[in-house]
């Protein structure tokens, strides 16, 4: 099994910056793509951005240019570095890691963002 671990959220100001961190443990070599999804109150869970096995990234268009995801394998972590944050971007923030056919399969248990206008 994995064990995905998230840390960072917390309240801050818009405009300001936070990240958040993912540690990963257990069978970590069934880990491919990893990434993070948000929900806020009401709302679905949305993929916000993903890292794949390799390097490439993709984020969703609401955040691009403010956020950036990155991965150190070393450390079995995966990164997300929010600057600039708006009050839209209040939500929990999950860490998932998908499985060896592509499912998002490992999930954290999320981490609050809160973001004050």
């Amino acid at each position: 099994q994995v064990q995905l671990v998230e840390s960072g959220g917390g309240l801050v100001q818009a405009g300001e910056s936070l990240r958040l961190s993912c540690a990963a443990s257990g069978s970590i070599f069934s880990i491919n793509d990893m990434g993070w999804y948000r929900q806020a109150p009401g709302k679905q869970r949305d993929l916000v951005a993903v890292i794949r096995s390799g390097t490439s990234t993709n984020y969703a268009d609401s955040v691009k240019g403010r956020f950036t995801i990155s991965r150190d394998n070393a450390k079995n972590t995966v990164y997300l570095q929010m600057n600039s944050l708006k009050p839209e971007d209040t939500a929990v923030y999950y860490c998932a890691a998908t499985d060896g056919i592509g499912l998002w399969r490992y999930w954290g248990q999320g981490t609050q963002v809160t973001v004050s206008s």
